[in-house]
């Protein structure tokens, strides 16, 4: 890892299922990365708030509720009002196979469904970021 990076961590909507969060939240602090999470029941605006107020990296969404389609668009248009497009967002949860290019057209760079190890994601995010950095320097 060139430099901690830091990630917030979101949980938008109202699904109140945190734990997948709470553990991909340790298991990234665990690997060295800075992690904010925002808590239950979010909107897109507060989670992207989170993300400016953090100055953060990258943002992942945890989605369990079925309203990824709606919510995770949103973040992203959020994002880029306030000219923070530059954060990797990642979507984690049960995500349709048939949503996942969906999301990646709107801009999610990555999907990680159930199954996908701590390791993966960790790994994965490291080195997406560390091309970031070593491309915009």
């Amino acid at each position: 890892m060139h430099r901690p990076y830091r990630v917030v961590v979101g949980k938008p909507g109202l699904d109140g299922h945190d734990r997948g969060a709470k553990v991909i939240a340790r298991a990234l602090r665990d690997a060295g990365f800075e992690v904010v999470y925002t808590g239950l029941h979010q909107t897109p605006e507060q989670i992207v708030a989170a993300v400016v107020q953090e100055d953060a990296d990258a943002l992942g969404l945890s989605m369990l509720s079925g309203a990824h389609l709606t919510l995770v668009p949103r973040v992203i248009d959020g994002l880029a009002a306030v000219g923070r497009d530059d954060v990797v967002v990642v979507v984690g949860g049960i995500i349709p196979e048939s949503d996942v290019d969906v999301l990646e057209a709107a801009g999610v760079a990555r999907v990680f469904g159930p199954g996908t190890s701590l390791n993966e994601i960790g790994s994965w995010l490291e080195e997406r970021l560390d091309a970031l950095d070593t491309a915009s320097a």
